[in-house]
């Protein structure tokens, strides 16, 4: 049996982190918090996860938009699937993500996020990246 896929929450809200952790860890996720950015970006070096979601507005700043861009450009972090997660972010009409960054992302999901919706784009992802894995 393979140990379970690593995912990590960054996000400054521990109401949607602890939400996020009850979902993944009862459909046999393994999962690790951050509450701000710097955080995050030292989890993903250290544990090296499988899949981030990430929250594009930490404390009224765009932390999430700053992080993408630095794990873009780290060569052991560039590859990693991130799930963008903001309530004020839209996949067609977002205004704070550059039409030309977009593609940093892998996928934008919308606050509030159904149990259902969080689990099948956590799955399509993680099965996308193992397709494409050398």
């Amino acid at each position: 049996m393979s140990p379970p896929q690593k995912i990590l929450i960054v996000d400054d809200d521990p109401d949607f982190r602890e939400f996020v952790r009850i979902v993944l860890e009862s459909h046999g996720y393994q999962v690790c918090e951050a509450a701000n950015a710097p955080a995050g970006l030292a989890v993903m070096r250290e544990s090296h996860p499988h899949l981030v979601l990430l929250d594009a507005m930490m404390s009224y700043e765009l932390a999430g938009i700053g992080i993408i861009r630095a794990v873009r450009s780290e060569p052991q972090l560039a590859n990693l699937p991130i799930i963008l997660i903001s309530a004020v972010l839209s996949e067609d009409g977002d205004r704070f993500l550059p039409a030309d960054e977009r593609t940093m992302v892998n996928r934008f999901l919308s606050k509030p996020i159904s149990p259902q919706e969080l689990l099948s784009e956590v799955a399509a992802l993680l099965s996308e990246q193992a397709q494409t894995a050398p």
